[in-house]
């Protein structure tokens, strides 16, 4: 395959609004799905990470016509690197996506894909920005089968997988030894249970580390645990 030199009729005004709308579109494509989910973030915010990773491409192209043809400046005394900008992008993503990341007061740490996502979308969008549409299609494909379609893949194995994280709230601290013999009942094999008292107005809570036997559904043992008089709250983590 044969590369040319960017030149600066490769950058007009019709050839950057192209690229800018096709990033706002990819990107707007990837938000949908997660603002339809309700994640931290959503439609608007793929869409100006993918624009805004696809403008610092165009402008880091944009510096090395100038510095070549406009400029007139010696390429070989003054070198420049036009994936800098590019480089950068891939750092500070790395910003917003940490603001993303919550650990819960159950220990659930929600924000991983979200994060990834908005990684994902700023990579795509610095494709778009150097021009390289065909592999920015091809992203934004992956990335939308990977949030649609792998997420009910996932949920699916999570369902079936025999090891288990159970959140159980419940009225009083001696409540938990009564919960303990009621999972071992269900011929459970317990982990770990890590407990967490009573905070003010609060209830004790524990988060039973699982492994259930075959034939046993998820459902099954927390139907069992929930018969426990004093259990308020019980969730799969």
């Amino acid at each position: 395959m044969e590369y040319t030199t960017l030149t600066m009729a490769d950058l007009t005004v019709g050839d950057v609004l192209l690229r800018l709308f096709a990033a706002a579109l990819c990107g707007g494509l990837i938000g949908i799905d997660r603002g339809r989910k309700r994640r931290a973030a959503g439609f608007r915010t793929y869409m100006l990470v993918c624009m805004g990773a696809a403008l610092t491409m165009v402008l880091s192209s944009y510096l090395s016509v100038m510095i070549a043809d406009i400029w007139g400046l010696d390429v070989n005394t003054f070198k420049t690197d036009v994936s800098r900008f590019g480089a950068q992008v891939i750092n500070g993503i790395g910003f917003i996506g940490a603001g993303t990341i919550l650990v819960t007061g159950r220990q659930q740490v929600k924000g991983m894909t979200t994060a990834a996502g908005l990684w994902a979308s700023a990579c795509m969008g610095l494709s778009i920005g150097a021009g390289f549409y065909e592999a920015a299609i091809v992203g934004c494909l992956c990335i939308i089968i990977t949030f649609v379609v792998f997420s009910k893949l996932e949920s699916f194995i999570l369902s079936h997988s025999r090891n288990v994280n159970l959140y159980v709230e419940f009225e009083h601290t001696d409540d938990l030894s009564e919960i303990v013999e009621k999972i071992k009942g269900q011929d459970v094999r317990i982990f770990d249970i890590e407990l967490t008292k009573a905070k003010g107005e609060g209830y004790p809570n524990a988060i039973f580390s699982l492994q259930l036997p075959k034939r046993k559904s998820h459902t099954f043992v927390m139907t069992a645990i929930a018969e426990v008089d004093n259990v308020r709250t019980i969730e799969e983590i």
